[in-house]
């Protein structure tokens, strides 16, 4: 009997020994499995940092290029106002030329007396100068008009401008690091 409890121990032991390996087998297997993984994921969180940092390089880009059209509309912005400063006061003189057209009128209607057929004339002319006078001081309001609003426009561009600035400030810290 003590040979039989031996030889259960020693098979015991033996099978003990064998599910051990196994598990150990399989533990390794699962292990290598784990680190395949790892090794997998950690080069696809690469590829998709290269393509954020390239995106960003790209957004960077992109951001300089809205800034500099920025800058050119601002620039031909003041070329317009100037040119709507310019048209405005031609307009004003205009209307200033025009306010003598009045007194034109005056001396034709005192040439009536001697010249009839003109004086018939220059009154349909004097109705028509005065409609022209009406039309120049509207047009002058509208010059004006659209003077402030280059103005205004040009002060919009301005802020765009520099909140596009602000918004490209962060990425220029990192286009150093940017291949």
């Amino acid at each position: 009997m003590a040979e039989d409890v031996r030889r259960m121990v020693v098979a015991v032991v033996g099978r003990l020994g064998r599910e051990t390996q196994l598990h150990l087998d399989e533990r390794y297997r699962h292990f290598w499995i784990t680190n395949l993984l790892i090794v997998i994921i950690s080069i696809l969180l690469v590829v998709v940092a290269i393509f954020n940092v390239y995106y960003i390089r790209v957004l960077y880009q992109d951001l300089n290029g809205i800034v500099f059209n920025m800058d050119s509309m601002h620039d031909n912005l003041r070329v317009v106002k100037g040119s709507m400063d310019e048209i405005t006061a031609k307009v004003e003189s205009f209307d200033q030329h025009m306010s003598h057209m009045d007194q034109i009128t005056h001396h034709t209607a005192s040439m009536s007396v001697s010249l009839p057929r003109i004086a018939t004339t220059m009154t349909g002319m004097s109705g028509e100068v005065y409609g022209i006078r009406n039309e120049m001081a509207v047009i002058k309001g509208a010059m004006i008009n659209v003077d402030q609003r280059v103005g205004h426009m040009t002060g919009s561009v301005t802020s765009i401008r520099e909140n596009v600035r602000q918004i490209s400030r962060p990425m220029g810290v990192m286009n150093p690091f940017l291949p």
